[in-house]
């Protein structure tokens, strides 16, 4: 009687309860329904005032990704991930790589949420200096992960619709601010997608390599293969369709910022440029909203993304890839890897003294678009080894998706690209110690 009961409970899985939709509400809470406007100041500058051409030409690389995402979600229905893709397909090693570059990925969101928060923050207690903030949320982040607080999939929703009603608002504010502009030209309109006298290839380039961090988070839909109904043909769509909303709200969330600026003047903090411009069509009412929500998610990112951080470290502790004693340690009250915790928070603290929000972001492309790059790649290996000529066109789908991302990806910052180099090298020394170490006790 026992051993029956213990025999059903071991063959029980998770249940596949997520519909078509609650997959793409899944997908866009992720990314949030405001990520294009921390990153706006930086995306300006970079691109010479081109914000929005960055955010569509981003979105067509990531439509391709997404396309090869869903294609690879359908070969292995049963959790998904980039590392697991690139693994099965290409090479273990590969995606062990992969899956270090998506680690660092994890430790500098909560970085660059610290350099921004701070930089809002100053926004309504500029006396403060920026070091005393970035102290005090690296701190607070620690200490409410060390305690255990964690953010629900409810308040996460809750926040997603807070955040919606502010986009509506900032959206109205605009909209009433352009009615009001006497004889405007047909050449404003078309400034945020093309201005002659500014266009520069490279710079639209960079500023597209960085606008990547918009779309960061749709390939979250993949884990919860396991969990969706009918997971083969949802999932999929799932993953495209939440991309393609969020390029375009993005790109009508940049554009009216766009006309609205005057071109040419500077920001009065390239961070928080989004906020300045809220403030120009809101006043300080929408000024101060907008700050504070962006501030809030941001707060709420941060946390989540410094403790996801923390287990992934911890996994690796369990594994052996990292010293177990510090790493696979967990605190006996909270349950939870301080130790990691705390080295992530200490972290985020230096990073917030050295790096710019524009470096951090490029560095958390990095791991990104390289994860893409194995994704396309293994989407295109599976599909000429199982059909040949018959998977000609997602192929080349597939092959489009591994050549922009690289294009992309060779515009980055070259401070990322040497520090993320760094980083994966790191990871390779740490794969070849490990299988020394798990070699040699056979031996002896």
């Amino acid at each position: 009687m026992e051993a029956g009961q213990t025999t059903s409970v071991e063959t029980l899985g998770l249940k596949r309860s997520l519909r078509f939709w609650d997959l793409v509400l899944y997908g866009i809470i992720l990314i949030q329904p405001t990520a294009p406007m921390p990153v706006f100041g930086v995306l300006y500058d970079k691109s010479n005032g081109h914000v929005t051409a960055t955010i569509l030409l981003a979105l067509v690389a990531m439509l391709f990704t997404a396309i090869s995402y869903g294609r690879m979600a359908r070969v292995y229905p049963h959790g998904g991930s980039a590392f697991l893709y690139v693994g099965k397909e290409i090479h273990s090693s590969l995606g062990y790589i992969t899956g270090w570059c998506l680690v660092m990925d994890y430790i500098i969101n909560p970085l660059i949420c610290t350099i921004w928060c701070s930089s809002a923050a100053m926004n309504f207690l500029p006396h403060v200096p920026y070091v005393a903030w970035a102290a005090f949320f690296a701190i607070l982040f620690t200490t409410l992960n060390c305690n255990g607080i964690e953010t629900s999939a409810r308040i996460n929703a809750l926040m997603a619709a807070v955040l919606g009603l502010v986009i509506v608002w900032v959206l109205a504010a605009s909209v009433r601010w352009m009615l009001g502009i006497v004889n405007p030209s047909a050449a404003m309109f078309l400034d945020p997608l093309y201005n002659p006298s500014t266009f520069h290839t490279g710079a639209v380039l960079r500023g597209t390599a960085t606008a990547v961090l918009t779309y960061i988070g749709f390939d979250g839909i993949s884990t919860l293969t396991d969990e969706a109904r009918n997971p083969e043909r949802n999932v999929p769509r799932a993953i495209v369709l939440t991309c393609l909303i969020t390029g375009i709200l993005a790109a009508i969330e940049v554009y009216f910022a766009q006309l609205i600026w005057p071109r040419g003047a500077a920001f009065p903090d390239i961070n928080t440029a989004y906020v300045y411009v809220s403030g120009r069509v809101g006043g300080p009412l929408l000024f101060a909203v907008v700050n504070g929500a962006l501030l809030l998610a941001n707060v709420g990112s941060g946390m989540a993304s410094q403790l996801g951080a923390a287990r992934l470290l911890y996994a690796m502790g369990q594994d052996g890839a990292l010293p177990r004693r510090f790493f696979a340690s967990v605190s006996q009250k909270n349950r939870i890897p301080r130790n990691n915790v705390i080295l992530i928070g200490a972290i985020c603290l230096g990073g917030a003294m050295i790096f710019s929000y524009s470096l951090g972001a490029d560095l958390l492309n990095f791991g990104a678009l390289l994860a893409f790059m194995g994704v396309n790649g293994a989407s295109m290996l599976w599909g000429w080894r199982h059909s040949r000529g018959r998977q000609w066109f997602p192929i080349l789908l597939s092959l489009g998706g591994f050549l922009t991302c690289a294009m992309l990806w060779w515009n980055l910052d070259p401070k990322a690209k040497i520090v993320g180099t760094v980083w994966a090298c790191t990871g390779v020394l740490l794969w070849i110690v490990r299988r020394r170490f798990t070699v040699l006790p056979a031996q002896a």
